[in-house]
């Protein structure tokens, strides 16, 4: 009996001295960090992070919701379904600072205007969430990510009580329009993002759907106010780094629209002579129809067999029709069925048709594309007419 008492003395002392080490003092302050954008392509949006610091418990601590579950069974399959989880996590402030700088990546500080309880609110939030039972989290690029988990937290520690306004010179922009401002449109990361995601992304963001991107999270933060008091969410912004600022390197002749420049001007030159010479070649042909074909039955996937919200309504099926697969063994018979050549037409309309969608911005496609689909146009033309004559 005496030894239960006593361990149950020891586990309520440890729970007490536990409690209050998680306790913050009338020191503490709450920031948000606002990460620039680094060399890769999943660095390229930027990052933000809650800091916790309380001089007089010690306590300097960064929360971010952007890490991955790298031990998740089926980690790539997961990824590219849309259904892999996220996890929160927290570094000490240096080692979260150093490893930013040491990437060459900008750091903004905004400290947070909160009262004592709205403070101690959300450093509970932010340790119950450290949980296992509670770390992971449903992964969605545009509606909830390590951007949009800042502004949810904090609404949540003030009651949902923070009124977003919209910045100085804030002109609404599409989702499309707002990844194209943290890439360059002719490099191949832009290229497949444009190629995988549809149209459902060429719709005008509304200003909170804004805040995915962590720099309209500092942005709107900047000018945002607390609803009962009318004071400004941000008490005090300040620049922890800057980045410096390196020469890039011209890769224009590896871009999208040098390497598919190049293949379209093949693809024409091929097409001429095979004019010229009255004859087809097939090889190109099939080469063509396979990977129209294929990159198709992609996109279907990705619309129709994973989660992603934006590849949805992908019009990029115009030009990567994939029912080219099924239609191949006719560009390898001697004398082709005339429904062929009705389907060669049927090609061509929809390429006019992708040029319409592009021209009244139901869909912005990638530039890269152009000249590989005016070559494909004019491939389709050549096809028909030497088909017809073979009639």
């Amino acid at each position: 009996m005496q030894k239960k008492l006593l361990f149950l003395c020891l586990f309520l002392f440890v729970e007490i001295i536990t409690a209050q080490q998680n306790i913050l003092s009338e020191q503490a302050e709450i920031s948000v960090l606002t990460i620039g954008p680094g060399a890769s392509l999943n660095d390229s949006f930027g990052h933000n992070a809650f800091r916790v610091k309380d001089p007089i418990k010690g306590i300097d601590l960064a929360f971010n919701y952007g890490v991955y579950d790298f031990k998740a069974p089926y980690f790539y399959l997961k990824f590219a379904q849309g259904k892999l989880n996220y996890l929160i996590d927290w570094n000490y402030y240096e080692d979260f600072f150093n490893d930013y700088i040491s990437q060459n990546r900008s750091i903004k500080e905004q400290v947070l205007n909160l009262s004592q309880i709205e403070k101690q609110k959300l450093f509970d939030y932010l340790l119950n969430n450290m949980k296992p039972e509670n770390r992971r989290y449903l992964y969605d690029f545009f509606y909830d990510n390590c951007a949009t988990k800042i502004k949810d937290v904090t609404n949540i520690a003030l009651n949902n009580s923070i009124q977003f306004n919209d910045p100085k010179d804030f002109k609404p922009q599409t989702f499309r329009e707002l990844i194209h401002s943290n890439l360059n449109r002719n490099s191949w990361g832009c290229f497949g993002i444009d190629v995988a995601l549809g149209s459902v992304i060429d719709k005008k963001a509304t200003s909170e759907e804004h805040m995915f991107l962590p720099k309209y999270i500092y942005k709107f933060f900047e000018v945002a106010t607390i609803k009962n008091s009318n004071e400004p969410l941000v008490k005090k912004s300040s620049v922890l780094y800057e980045k410096i600022d390196e020469p890039i390197p011209s890769q224009f002749l590896t871009s999208p629209l040098f390497i598919l420049g190049i293949l379209g001007c093949f693809i024409l030159f091929i097409t001429y002579n095979d004019f010229k010479k009255q004859k087809q070649s097939v090889w190109l042909d099939v080469t063509l129809f396979s990977l129209t074909g294929i990159i198709g039955i992609l996109i279907l996937l990705l619309w129709f067999a994973t989660d992603h919200k934006g590849t949805h309504q992908n019009y990029n099926l115009l030009w990567a029709c994939a029912l080219n697969i099924l239609v191949i063994g006719q560009l390898l018979k001697q004398k082709t069925s005339t429904w062929f050549i009705k389907y060669l037409k049927f090609l061509v309309i929809l390429l006019c048709l992708l040029t319409l969608h592009w021209i009244i911005g139901v869909q912005v496609f990638a530039i890269g594309l152009i000249p590989f689909l005016i070559a494909l146009f004019i491939r389709y033309l050549f096809l028909i007419k030497y088909y017809s004559n073979r009639q």
